[in-house]
């Protein structure tokens, strides 16, 4: 197994259960995610994949999804 790559972003606009659904739907679509984790509360969401992914792509994503990307970490 490759080592993933892992990216901490913060998503506004999230108000329930639906809303990380859709999230975690547009960015495992992006071409090298692996894994999704959307979190209601603090609209955090981490993305892991098997190379580096561009903010911008997942901000497409979350866009797509309806929603902000606000701010990432490394």
């Amino acid at each position: 197994m490759s080592d993933n790559f892992t990216a901490n972003y913060t998503v506004t606009g999230m108000t329930c259960g639906h809303c990380v659904a859709s999230v975690t739907e547009e960015v495992t679509e992006v071409p090298g995610v692996v894994d999704v984790d959307v979190d209601l509360g603090s609209g955090g969401l981490t993305v892991r994949s098997d190379a580096p992914v561009n903010e911008s792509t997942i901000r497409e994503a979350v866009e797509e999804a309806g929603y902000q990307l606000a701010s990432s970490t490394a």
